[in-house]
């Protein structure tokens, strides 16, 4: 499931309404009411703080005193569509005089989480493979081409009597390695790491 990287926040101005948007990136419930605490502290003059969360398995919206449904709602709506996780959105609503009716109020907060969302750098949890390879100085060349070339990460290197590479992938590339050495170098497996990979 995605997650938001880091915090994104975001600005829209709809008839003289202002709508700040801040998208948290949240673990625990107590953690996105510190955040509300501090989006309240930061405008304490807004006429609402209208809020949505998906955090494990905590669903909860609140149109702080928007008509009912047409705010905190929609705002989850996106969320929900998108599949987010693990996040806490706040938007910030300075009213401009003008009303804009139900339908309006749904469109601008759904439009408000919408372009924050554009905005965010989204990662997702990966399996990964961790091996360990040690080879011959012989067949660095070979190996630090195929590895950037596949763009494979290496963890650490370590250079002594012979070069010891730990790395991490998602599909084992032991063949290939073996046919790139002629069946010289065995990559070891040593785990499956848990990893974020920016999608």
């Amino acid at each position: 499931m995605p997650k938001i990287k880091e915090d994104v926040s975001n600005t829209i101005e709809i008839k003289k309404s202002k709508f700040i948007t801040y998208l948290h990136r949240s673990q625990s419930e107590e953690d996105a009411k510190e955040f509300l605490k501090l989006i309240k502290k930061k405008y304490p003059d807004a006429t609402h703080h209208c809020t949505c969360m998906i955090i494990g398995n905590i669903v909860r919206s609140n149109d702080d005193g928007e008509p009912a449904q047409s705010a905190g709602h929609p705002m989850l709506n996106v969320l929900l569509h998108q599949n987010i996780q693990d996040i806490f959105a706040v938007v910030v609503r300075y009213f401009g005089g003008i009303k804009l009716g139900t339908g309006g109020l749904v469109k601008a907060y759904s439009s408000s989480i919408q372009l924050a969302l554009e905005k965010a750098t989204l990662t997702q949890s990966m399996m990964f493979h961790e091996y360990k390879i040690s080879f011959s100085y012989d067949f660095i060349g070979k190996i630090d081409a195929y590895f950037r070339k596949n763009n494979i990460e290496i963890t650490s290197m370590d250079y002594n009597d012979m070069v010891h590479y730990t790395y991490i992938v998602e599909n084992d590339i032991s063949k290939d390695i073996l046919e790139l050495t002629n069946g010289l170098v065995k990559p070891v497996y040593i785990q499956d790491i848990e990893k974020e990979k920016i999608i």
